[in-house]
């Protein structure tokens, strides 16, 4: 009897009918003046959301390796100041805190800034001079950090400590240790759950639409409020964010491919 093929191995004819159905889409956008115009409006935010996604997504990394190596500490403080921040964040809804951290959150730095820095000879800080860009941007990271934390966590509670014990025999410190042997392994076993949450920050990105930053889910309300061609500027818009998170799903399979090739061919 003939074994069922893996399911890795069924060819992805889900691809054939996206490619196609976006050869087409594309083609009526070039055609059509409608659409047209509309993607030359929309193009332009998304400068924008490549650039909120990558710093947010970048923090949100830093962010969350920190909290991971926090919440395994010794020390029970930081193991429970670690808990905490994950177990609320996780809790509230992104556009929640989008709001809270423009409307709440920023202006309380704003006035603390001044408080403490202002008698000292520093220029006064006017809540116009924080950007909303900067405050989606914090409230993302914020957001992503808690949820990479746990994907970093158990990426570095699966590393083998029958090695790190060989490392500390070897006479490697806490540092050589992390930089050598744990993280390395635990990098390259999350590598797929963080792929899959950096193109949903790709997505969610279009909530800082509600803060007016001109991104292209907010250029395509404005586009579509302004000439009533909501079927077309959706169609565009989503156009785009399928264009970019399906590109990204590609290229990082590609990756995990090779790196699992890679631990192959090691003896």
């Amino acid at each position: 009897m003939t074994p069922n093929p893996k399911p890795d191995a069924d060819f992805p004819w889900w691809l054939v009918i996206v490619a196609i159905t976006g050869l087409w889409l594309f083609y009526e956008v070039l055609a059509d003046d409608v659409y047209s115009a509309s993607l030359a409006v929309l193009a332009k935010g998304i400068w924008i959301t490549v650039i909120v996604t990558l710093v947010a997504y970048f923090g949100a990394c830093l962010l969350g390796l920190g909290l991971a190596l926090a919440g395994l500490s010794r020390w029970v403080v930081l193991r429970q100041v670690a808990r905490l921040y994950i177990e609320v964040m996780r809790g509230i809804p992104i556009i929640v805190l989008l709001l809270y951290v423009a409307f709440v959150l920023a202006p309380a730095l704003v006035t603390a800034w001044n408080w403490a820095f202002v008698p000292l000879g520093f220029e006064e800080v006017r809540g116009r001079d924080f950007p909303l860009l900067w405050r989606a941007v914090i409230a993302l990271m914020l957001a992503y950090s808690a949820f990479l934390a746990e994907i970093f966590r158990a990426g570095l509670q699966a590393v083998d400590k029958g090695q790190i014990e060989a490392a500390k025999s070897l006479g490697l410190n806490g540092w050589q240790r992390f930089r050598h042997i744990v993280f390395p392994q635990a990098f390259r076993m999350v590598l797929p759950p963080l792929g899959n949450d950096f193109v949903a920050m790709v997505k969610d990105s279009s909530l800082v639409s509600v803060l007016g930053v001109t991104d292209i889910t907010q250029l395509a309300k404005v586009t579509a409020a302004g000439n009533f061609r909501y079927f077309e500027t959706y169609n565009v818009a989503a156009l785009l964010y399928l264009t970019m998170t399906i590109g990204l799903s590609l290229l990082l399979r590609r990756l995990e491919a090779r790196l699992r090739g890679h631990e192959a061919r090691q003896p």
